[in-house]
């Protein structure tokens, strides 16, 4: 079942799998808006909008999804908003937007949902301007760590919502031009993490 189709299926029902859990930490992600430098910001996977009641009015925001029917409950939550948020049917592994185009990119909950979450991240530093700052919140496997329990689940789960064996710090080696400015332990017992990064200014 391909990425697209199992997210037309999820959409009804998404909000209520995860809306409360990650509310907290979607919120502390939008409070980190410097709404003076951040004027022109990526939500990337916006999924059904669930940041969208967070966020500071006044950046220009383009909210990209692979799936209409996530992307028709996001508009809804964006009419309701004071928001400019412009959305976009679009894959986070191959992004149709210039380099260096955003001073911010949020992700959350996508990287690890992708089949390629190396390719996403390096096409959100791509479009990412120098200096410019990545906000990820998602679920992260331990360098080294085994959880066979985990990566057990993700020969099937992968295939219909999520990824349950992906390493950031494999990921982050892989992507030269970004480095970890601060990374945060949140749901599941520091399984979840809320992750800052940042583009070299060079």
């Amino acid at each position: 079942m391909s990425l697209k189709h199992s997210y037309t299926l999820l959409a009804p029902i998404y909000d209520a799998l995860i809306q409360r859990a990650t509310s907290h930490w979607r919120q502390h992600s939008a409070a980190l808006i410097d709404t003076d430098t951040d004027r022109h910001i990526l939500i990337n996977g916006i999924g059904s909008g669930l940041d969208i009641p967070f966020l500071p009015v006044g950046p220009a925001y383009i909210g990209t999804d692979l799936t209409p029917a996530m992307l028709s409950r996001a508009a809804a939550r964006r009419d309701l908003s004071g928001c400019e948020i412009q959305l976009q049917l679009a894959d986070s592994q191959s992004l149709p937007f210039a380099d260096n185009s955003f001073d911010l990119v949020i992700m959350h909950l996508i990287l690890a949902v992708v089949p390629d979450p190396l390719q996403a991240l390096q096409e959100a530093s791509r479009v990412l301007k120098p200096g410019g700052k990545i906000h990820l919140f998602d679920k992260f496997l331990k360098p080294g760590q085994l959880a066979p329990g985990r990566r057990f689940i993700n020969l099937f789960s992968r295939h219909i919502a999520t990824r349950t064996d992906v390493v950031f710090e494999t990921l982050l080696n892989e992507s030269p031009a970004l480095r970890l400015i601060h990374d945060q332990p949140a749901l599941a017992r520091g399984w979840f993490r809320f992750l800052l990064l940042q583009k070299s200014a060079d």
